[in-house]
């Protein structure tokens, strides 16, 4: 390690005020050898890199048996069982590359993250992301009160156990949820308040976390929302960027309209002031992507935010968006002054509701659609203190429709007839730096 601690907030707000749009993974290798070279190839990359090591399903549903013997025989995983190698093993992973230029986040998605936590500090790392109902919901049928109260835990451990002098930073993934066709008040109110029960434990350095939906404009509105709520909600001393996530749903088949699709989510950062991007590949709609590709995409990426410009100035964010989030989350804050017993009320009562989510502790008594003009919103929102749309469609939905809302951002992308005026305003396009 260096004598410069690694401090994820402060490298991303240092490299925001140089104009330099932080770019970052989704990777993750069992074997020890194999997750140091991916990191070393993404701090090598010709881009402003943060690093990820993307932990395995065994360890992410808490199965540290099933990964410790995967280890033992060398089986192959889909991630780096933090929990199951020794923290001698992984700072060997991270010696000379994990320094105060080249950060490294764990991501997991579990909801039940403490003995990940435990493990990610025991070798001296002290950044991760997730959340009590974001790595809860979409993901399994962990009870919510459960979750919450493990992530409370998992917060002070994390809070209490970094490095002398570290800021450890917790990242909210409430700006993701299930991916897609859940209109963005929805997302921008669900990392807000899970970066307030993350301050609430102790932290003091998050990020706010929103995936890039089916509307260029309308994401813009979200992200602008999305920073004001963050100034206005969380408590003083507690530092935040935001970070936006590439498209996470039905992904483009070609790899021009995947290409496309990423430069957009890049230019979509810079406009929005987004201090961090996380890319997906060409590669993401027909396996898992390559070390090689997921550095094409870290340059791809950096290309097209550096020909995007400056930010544009900010706005009134008194929209559509920012009034809807404001009121959902007065309505949880307004529950009890406790999050880890707000939350679980606001669901118990359909206050907060996720669209097509199954788990047992959603209502389900709302629903997101597509319009004609590709904004995502609200059919039903069940008991939420917000309107449905009213010009919404009162058919029902039916699978054919359900199938063409999912493909809606795949089929513009893939469209031959697709121009980049169609995203964006035609910025020009990039194609990736070369050394």
């Amino acid at each position: 390690m260096t004598a410069r601690a690694p401090d994820f907030g402060a490298f991303v707000a240092a490299s925001s005020a140089a104009g330099r749009l932080v770019v970052q993974p989704r990777m993750g290798f069992g074997d020890p050898g194999s997750m140091r070279a991916g990191l070393a190839r993404t701090r090598a990359a010709t881009a402003h890199t943060a690093g990820t090591l993307t932990v395995d399903s065994y360890t992410r549903v808490g199965d540290l048996a099933g990964a410790r013997a995967a280890v033992a025989e060398g089986s192959r995983l889909n991630g780096y069982p933090i929990a199951a190698h020794s923290p001698d093993t992984t700072r060997a992973v991270l010696d000379g590359l994990y320094d105060a230029d080249f950060p490294v986040q764990v991501r997991h998605g579990s909801a039940r993250p403490l003995a990940i936590v435990r493990a990610l500090t025991a070798a001296g790392l002290d950044a991760t992301e997730g959340g009590p109902v974001s790595y809860c919901l979409p993901y399994g049928r962990t009870p919510l009160r459960e979750s919450v109260t493990a992530w409370a835990h998992a917060c002070e451990v994390l809070a209490a156990g970094a490095r002398t002098g570290a800021v450890p930073h917790l990242e909210s993934f409430g700006g993701c949820l299930l991916g897609q066709l859940c209109p963005p008040s929805l997302l921008v109110a669900m990392s807000v308040l899970e970066c307030l029960f993350f301050a609430q434990y102790g932290l003091r350095s998050v990020s706010l976390s929103y995936a890039q939906q089916t509307d260029p404009a309308q994401d813009e509105e979200a992200l602008r929302a999305l920073h004001r709520l963050a100034a206005e909600l969380l408590p003083d001393g507690v530092d935040h960027h935001v970070v936006l996530y590439t498209y996470m749903g039905v992904y483009p088949r070609s790899e021009q309209g995947a290409t496309r699709l990423l430069e957009a989510s890049a230019r979509l950062a810079v406009r929005s002031g987004a201090g961090r991007l996380i890319v997906k590949t060409t590669a993401e709609a027909h396996r898992i992507p390559t070390v090689e590709e997921n550095v094409r995409a870290l340059e791809t990426a950096a290309a097209a935010a550096a020909l995007a410009g400056p930010p544009a100035p900010a706005e009134a964010a008194d929209g559509e968006v920012y009034q809807e989030a404001r009121t959902l989350v007065e309505a949880v804050l307004d529950l009890h002054p406790d999050l880890s017993r707000a939350l679980p009320t606001a669901f118990a009562r359909g206050l907060l509701d996720v669209p097509f989510c199954l788990h047992p502790d959603n209502a389900g008594g709302s629903l997101g659609f597509v319009d004609p003009g590709g904004r995502l919103r609200w059919a039903r929102t069940g008991a939420m203190p917000i309107r449905p749309d009213t010009a919404a469609d009162t058919a029902p939905l039916t699978s054919a429709g359900l199938l063409a809302a999912l493909h809606h951002v795949a089929g513009r992308y893939d469209s031959p007839r697709h121009r980049d005026s169609d995203d964006d305003h035609g910025r020009p396009r990039a194609t990736p730096l070369t050394v």
